[in-house]
């Protein structure tokens, strides 16, 4: 029976305290923006963009429109970019961020009226096709997932998971990126010693040693490596398993919330696109890292070194796969892996959970 050690949560936390005493930089910069506002489902604390929506609030103008993300480059690249270059303000909308942790906690927010859209990854879909929100808007096919493991703890392989102690986040790509993994060697949950813990915490816990290996996804990939240097491995990434599944990142909100605000959906969407065709552009990854890099609280250099962690689509590209069924395909595989790892019971029409008629008049 698959062991879930939420202990070791606290324990985490403890060490956490312990590393940011030590004074290591990549740790805290990782850190900084979490709070444990932020991860509860008021959302009572974030960090705001406060200059542009403190006088476009002052305009009372503007419809507001309380978002929710996750502190890395794949969360905020459309809408960091959206809310620096007067995108929202061109479409009559006041956006305020919201820091949180997971895609999980993000919809139990949407559900207590507290957050009105979010940006999930891939793992947080099972619960859309499940009925309790509806995606509006494809983000990007996400590669910022992966399993790392100590070579010291005698991790040289997924082979090698067996038996071992590994951490993970229980309903997020976390979750799904292990599943996929142990799967490929023909393993399950049931042959390692799983912890389930927050992504934020997989840093201090397996550098201090207490587990062997986690499936954290970037920023906090990037920092473990930094700070393990070869002692610590990664054997696969989302890329690994491109043949077998599509890691769909997507902008949701609540049914009902749909319904009675869909205008809200397609201007939102209308900044998105306009995002999206400024920041897929290689030649604009420094301005757009310097953005995520303000919001997050740590430096560009940090944000850069996650341009590679998805498939950065422009709003001609995203439409014409709109059209030609492309992206109604990857949410069709994304949930057919859903159902092969026993997350979801049985198929759901795509379209029952996918806004697709958002997506295409947002784009006219």
């Amino acid at each position: 029976m698959k062991k879930r050690i939420m202990a070791v949560v606290v324990t985490a936390a403890m060490v956490m305290g312990a590393l940011a005493g030590c004074g290591s930089s990549s740790a805290k910069e990782t850190q900084a923006p979490a709070s444990t506002e932020a991860a509860s489902e008021t959302a009572a604390a974030s960090e705001t963009t406060g200059e542009t929506e403190a006088s476009d609030a002052a305009s009372g103008d503007l419809t507001h429109v309380n978002v929710a993300y996750m502190a890395n480059y794949a969360s905020l690249w459309q809408v960091a970019t959206a809310i620096n270059k007067g995108y929202f303000k061109d479409e009559g909308l006041d956006v305020q961020l919201y820091m949180f942790q997971d895609g999980p906690t993000e919809i139990a927010s949407m559900e207590s009226g507290s957050i009105d859209v979010a940006y999930i990854g891939p793992g947080a879909h099972k619960l859309c096709i499940k009925g309790q929100a509806d995606i509006f808007c494809f983000s990007q096919l996400g590669n910022a997932d992966c399993v790392m493991g100590l070579k010291s703890h005698g991790v040289n392989s997924l082979e090698d998971l067996k038996g071992k102690k590994v951490a993970y986040a229980s309903g997020t790509s976390s979750e799904t990126i292990l599943k996929r993994a142990l799967n490929s060697v023909g393993l399950t949950m049931d042959d390692i010693e799983a912890y389930d813990m927050e992504v934020s915490n997989m840093v201090s816990a397996i550098v201090s040693g207490s587990i062997d290996a986690c499936a954290p996804w970037s920023p906090s990939s990037t920092t473990i490596a930094n700070e393990l240097g070869d002692d610590v491995q990664t054997f696969c990434t989302n890329t690994t398993f491109s043949d077998i599944a599509a890691d769909c990142a997507s902008w949701i909100c609540m049914p009902s919330y749909a319904e009675t605000n869909k205008d809200v959906l397609v201007k939102f969407t209308k900044a998105l696109y306009k995002a999206m065709d400024f920041a897929s552009n290689p030649d604009n990854y420094d301005e757009v890292a310097g953005y995520v890099a303000q919001e997050c609280g740590t430096d560009k250099e940090s944000a850069l070194a996650q341009t590679g962690d998805g498939a950065w689509l422009d709003s001609a590209t995203l439409l014409k796969y709109v059209g030609d069924g492309t992206i109604k395909g990857y949410y069709e595989v994304q949930q057919k892996n859903f159902i092969d790892n026993g997350d979801v019971e049985s198929e759901v029409p795509v379209e029952d959970y996918v806004l697709f008629d958002v997506m295409e008049e947002a784009g006219k």
